[in-house]
């Protein structure tokens, strides 16, 4: 018995057994006892999870795969699968810290990042594998193209690494396009704390108009009087730093 992949879901299954330990070998298992996989497919992560110290619970939506597991692996229980990732809350499923890992549908890789900045509290590490693309853009450092809004807001509140580069060929089917697996760990000395909705306000209104400077593109947010000679505002949002945007909020917030 094997899983047809179904294109409208984004599956690429994963042949290649020494990357799927590579990329399971890349979680610290660290202050954690819970590891949510994402898009388990046919198991080639979920076999060496399985192995770990740690309560493995998987996340999938499509039901020839749900069928698969429970045949293959005995040792996930009924409980331990949460349906869809994007719509479960993690703070209540879980009540606790949970890692996340997946070879992650690129369809929906954004969405998933997102996801786990929503519930930062509860995701202490996360390792996936993106479209490359995608996982270089989160890694992404100032001054760079790659740089924007999605590096900023994963970058505020994580440590983020670039692991290592997964070529078209080790997928079934393959996919037109390379991957990167990446680990983001949680920053806890984020100075963000009540101010994340300005944070992200301000964000992506800078990268909205990358091309100009701050002055300009944030003026949608009405600066305040007393931040509009701030030097920041005389430069474009891909020269600023994370830091430099964690600062600015909390200077905008007490204005």
């Amino acid at each position: 018995m094997s899983v047809r992949a179904k294109k409208h879901l984004g599956q690429h299954f994963l042949t290649d057994e020494n990357i799927a330990q590579k990329i399971v070998e890349g979680l610290s298992l660290e202050n954690y006892k819970k590891i949510l996989e994402v898009g388990p497919g046919m198991g080639v992560l979920t076999k060496y999870l399985l192995e770990k110290d740690a309560e493995v619970f998987v996340a999938e939506i499509d039901a020839e795969s749900v069928d698969y597991l429970k045949n293959h692996y005995p040792k996930l229980q009924e409980n331990h699968f949460t349906g869809d990732f994007l719509k479960i809350n993690i703070a209540e499923t879980f009540g606790d810290q949970v890692a996340v890992i997946g070879n992650f549908p690129y369809n929906i890789s954004s969405q998933i990042l997102f996801k786990i900045i929503d519930f930062y509290e509860n995701v202490p590490e996360m390792v996936g594998m993106f479209q490359k693309e995608v996982a270089e853009r989160t890694a992404a450092v100032p001054r760079t193209k790659d740089y924007g809004i999605l590096s900023v807001l994963v970058q505020a509140l994580y440590d983020v690494k670039y692991l290592f580069t997964v070529h078209e060929n080790v997928f079934n089917p393959p996919p037109k396009v390379k991957s990167g697996v990446i680990r983001l760990t949680r920053n806890p000395k984020s100075g963000l704390a009540g101010n994340e909705i300005l944070f992200k306000q301000i964000v992506k209104a800078g990268f909205n108009q990358r091309r100009k400077k701050l002055s300009n593109s944030l003026k949608v947010l009405e600066i305040p009087e007393s931040l509009k000679n701030h030097p920041f505002l005389d430069q474009r949002a891909e020269e600023l730093s994370v830091e430099d945007f964690i600062s600015f909020t909390q200077e905008w917030k007490n204005a």
